[in-house]
């Protein structure tokens, strides 16, 4: 069905099919890059590369002579020159952090490859329903805000008066601005699929924006942990339970440092910031459960079950990262698993918000 301009008002069911299936597919790839990035963070790779190069930077360096002068750049920052340069890096040692951030960077580029020349094809099709063209355009402007963001964060580690790791508010910036992109790309899909069956779009009700209130609040400290490597400060040891359900054999640690203020501390001291990331986790816990549960009222059990698989898993693998002493892969699978909770909640918040007789009432 079209309007008198041309324009589809609905589109056809292989056209919306194709888009879902496009947004699900770049959904996937952003769920990749979560990964990868939280790699080139644990292997201290973001900074590996001194030069933002949207085009000419999608090669890596392919003759020695390129190397040394990569190498040569990375030198004159206090990365290298307070931590890696008195640990005797060699170049060996630096080709191995600069692929983790060229790969971070190259998936960065397929993303906005696999969403822009689809859209555009779309577009020229004049196949995309009536007002979802802003809704596009919107994830792309995100997208490339992505961008500018991680290059802002990476360039918070370069100046000679840094420390030697870029700054946590802009790491947590960066994951966010990706997570939020997530969130409306599975959402957006979810709604086309609505529309495919004919069904009118969800919104979101209070409790369903309570719940992802909570759910980036978490998040957010959680990039704050790792900006701030406060993950290590708990203690470390298998089943160890000073180090957790206890922070040193303390439940409240000891080593706050509030001089500054407790507003200041409660952003900026890793003891505190590893605290309300571990304690926050259970307010999130309970108010999902609570989701759950009104999700099975309403016969949307797939979504109520991939929620508490998510959570619970989250749960298990933070817990795991600390007593192992933030081991990589379960620090990498943790990060991961914050993406598929992200995914799932955005799943049960949008089953409510087609059932929801308040969000109804709030549309009309």
């Amino acid at each position: 069905m079209k309007n008198m301009d041309g324009r589809p008002l609905i589109g056809t069911h292989d056209d919306i099919g194709a888009m879902v299936r496009w947004l699900f597919t770049v959904a996937v790839l952003v769920v990749l890059i979560v990964a990868i990035g939280g790699i080139t963070r644990l292997t201290e790779s973001g900074l590996s590369i001194t030069q933002w190069k949207p085009v000419t930077g999608a090669l890596p360096p392919l003759t020695d002579a390129q190397w040394q002068a990569e190498f040569a750049e990375y030198r004159q920052i206090p990365q290298y020159l307070d931590v890696n340069g008195p640990a005797g890096m060699t170049l060996a040692d630096y080709k191995f952090i600069y692929f983790w951030e060229w790969a971070h960077r190259l998936i960065a580029r397929i993303i906005g490859l696999v969403f822009a020349l689809p859209l555009i094809w779309f577009w020229v099709r004049r196949t995309i329903p009536l007002g979802y063209k802003p809704r596009l355009l919107a994830l792309l402007a995100l997208g490339g805000l992505q961008g500018a963001v991680g290059w802002w964060m990476v360039s918070s580690g370069l100046s000679p008066d840094a420390l030697d790791r870029v700054s946590h508010f802009r790491l947590a910036a960066h994951l966010l601005t990706a997570l939020l992109t997530l969130g409306g790309l599975v959402w957006t899909a979810l709604d086309l699929k609505q529309l495919e069956q004919g069904t009118p779009r969800s919104s979101l009700g209070r409790f369903t924006f309570v719940a992802m209130a909570a759910l980036t609040l978490q998040l957010f400290y959680g990039a704050l942990v790792a900006g701030m490597r406060a993950g290590y400060v708990a203690g470390a040891g298998w089943f160890h339970l000073d180090a957790w359900p206890l922070m040193q054999g303390h439940l409240f640690p000891e080593g706050v440092d509030a001089s500054g203020g407790l507003f200041h501390a409660l952003f900026n001291d890793p003891f505190l910031v590893h605290f309300l990331h571990r304690w926050w986790a259970w307010v999130v816990v309970a108010i999902l459960v609570v989701m759950g549960r009104r999700l099975r009222a309403i016969r949307q059990r797939p979504a109520s079950v991939a929620i508490h698989m998510a959570f619970g898993l989250q749960i298990l693998l933070g817990v795991a990262t600390i007593w192992s002493g933030v081991n990589l892969w379960l620090a990498v699978a943790h990060q991961v698993c914050a993406a598929l909770l992200v995914m799932s909640v955005v799943w049960g918040a949008h089953a409510l918000g087609r059932r929801d007789p308040v969000n109804l009432l709030s549309a009309a």
